[in-house]
Formats: C-alpha cells, structure tokens, sequence
C-alpha cells in the first residue's frame, strides 16, 4: 500500500482485513483487531469461517464462494464472529476482489461492520409490535400466528387443539375501588399466574383489555376443562399487591379442533366457539 493507502487502512472506523481469494487473512486493521479482541498476529493466516461462531460458519463459506462465480460485485453477508473473551459479535461482511496489477495475484478486501446494537433494536422492536407491553405476553396478532402453527401441525399429525378464553371477573370493581394502577398490578399478577400453570408448549396472550387467551396443543377437551380448573383456582387466589389484598374471579369459555381441519377455516372457528363459552360462563356468575 502506499503511505496515504496505509494511513487510511489503519485509521479506518470500521474493521478491514486483506485476504487471499480462499479467504484467509493476509493483514488486518486495529478496527478489525478491536472488534474481535484480538492483536494481528492471531489473525493473519485464519479464514473467515473460522473466526465465525459454527452456526455461521457456513454463511461465510458461502458469502467467500459468491465471489468465484461473480467478481464483478461484492459479496455481503451478515456473521457473529468469536471473540477472543469468548463473546461473541454480530458483524455485517462485504468482500470484494482486488486486482492490482497483471503480474501481482488478485486478493481481497473484507470489510467488517459491528451491527450488535442495530440488530438488538432490530429485534426489540419486533418483539414489541407481538407483545403486550404491559404483561409481556403475546399480542393478539402473535396470538393468531401461534394459534394458526398449531392448528396447522394439528392438521398434520391428526392432534387436538384448544383454545381458552379467559376473562376477568370483578376486575372493574378493582379499578373503581383503586384506580388504574391498581388494576395494571393485578393483570400483571394474572399473566405470572397463567404462565405458572400452562406448559411450555402453551400460548397465553392478552387480547386486550382484561380478556386473555391460550392456545393448547395437542390439548382434547378433557384435558382443556382440567387446565380451566387449574386456571381458576390459580387466579382467584387472594393477591397481595401494594398493600391491599385483591381477589377477582375468571370465566373461561373453551373452543376446540379434533385435529386433521384446515387452519385458514379453523382460526376464526374455534375462537368465536371459545368467547361464546366464556360470554355463557360469564352470564352463570362463574
């Protein structure tokens, strides 16, 4: 490189690597050395995947053999590459070949992006358009995606499934007795106990309001008006919140699917079955 050249490698804000056309490291920059926490010599001579954790090793033999059947454009792939702490980085990889000259051997430049932070606020924001920022449950939209899944392995593997619509009773007399915070303790309170209940496999979610749902697979009737038992004594146990103790009831209405049925006609059916249930749970005073 020449002086200007060097200078500009070096002080780079962002990781770069020269390399041989297989890949592997010929020099590498502090921004790239920084990165990995790791000083020059451990690098050169590595290739590219195997600096990556072995889930994305295959992403950068791949990125690297993109650019053999097209070296007129670059190569860009997204890696987590290994840290010398044994931590780990989210990296954004472009590779392009370079040619200096007829008689000198092509090579290529590796430009290397830490793309941690924008990927951790890529996925935060994903997480909360799916769930409920209140209790931290799924939302309805994400509700209806887990509840088409399961209908949907239902249909392949002839398995039940179940649907619980959960409401709360008394819980309109906790907020005109209390206020609205209150009111938020206690659907806060209700989400831990469903989730103390229900099993991995389970969906619970709230809908909104006051209304929750949770989606059972591989779940026959039977064994949904068991959970409705379990359910009912877990929410209805006295909560000691903010120094008061509240109690509000539930009612819970079950829809089901045998298994076998296609889950575009069964979502909306075995929801509506499911609130029509609860709405005459409700009417009972239960």
């Amino acid at each position: 490189m020449t002086v200007d050249r060097r200078s500009a490698f070096t002080h780079a804000p962002v990781g770069i690597a020269l390399a041989t056309t297989d890949g592997r490291l010929l020099d590498a920059n502090p921004a790239f050395c920084a990165l990995l926490g790791r000083q020059p010599a451990e690098l050169l001579g590595c290739a590219l995947p195997e600096l990556a954790v072995p889930a994305a090793a295959a992403a950068a033999r791949a990125g690297l053999a993109a650019l053999t059947t097209s070296r007129d454009r670059p190569s860009r792939w997204e890696a987590r590459l290994r840290r010398a702490d044994g931590g780990s980085v989210q990296v954004e990889i472009t590779a392009s070949w370079v040619v200096a000259s007829s008689t000198a051997p092509a090579h290529l430049v590796v430009v290397v992006e830490d793309v941690t932070e924008r990927k951790e606020l890529e996925a935060e924001l994903v997480h909360r358009s799916l769930h409920d920022p209140l209790t931290g449950l799924p939302n309805r939209l994400l509700f209806q995606d887990r509840l088409w899944h399961a209908l949907e392995r239902g249909r392949r593997e002839q398995t039940p499934t179940c649907v619980l619509v959960v409401d709360l009773d008394g819980f309109k007399a906790v907020n005109d007795r209390w206020g609205h915070p209150m009111g938020d303790l206690v659907l806060v309170a209700v989400a831990d106990r469903l989730r103390s209940v229900l099993r991995a496999s389970d969906t619970a979610a709230r809908l909104g309001g006051d209304e929750f749902s949770i989606v059972c697979e591989n779940t026959d009737r039977a064994d949904a008006e068991v959970l409705s038992a379990r359910l009912r004594l877990a929410v209805g146990d006295p909560m000691s919140l903010a120094g008061e103790v509240v109690t509000v009831g539930v009612s819970i209405g079950i829809g089901s699917a045998p298994g076998g049925e296609n889950p575009d006609a069964s979502v909306e059916r075995v929801v509506r079955e499911a609130d029509g249930a609860m709405y005459r749970d409700k009417r009972r005073g239960r």
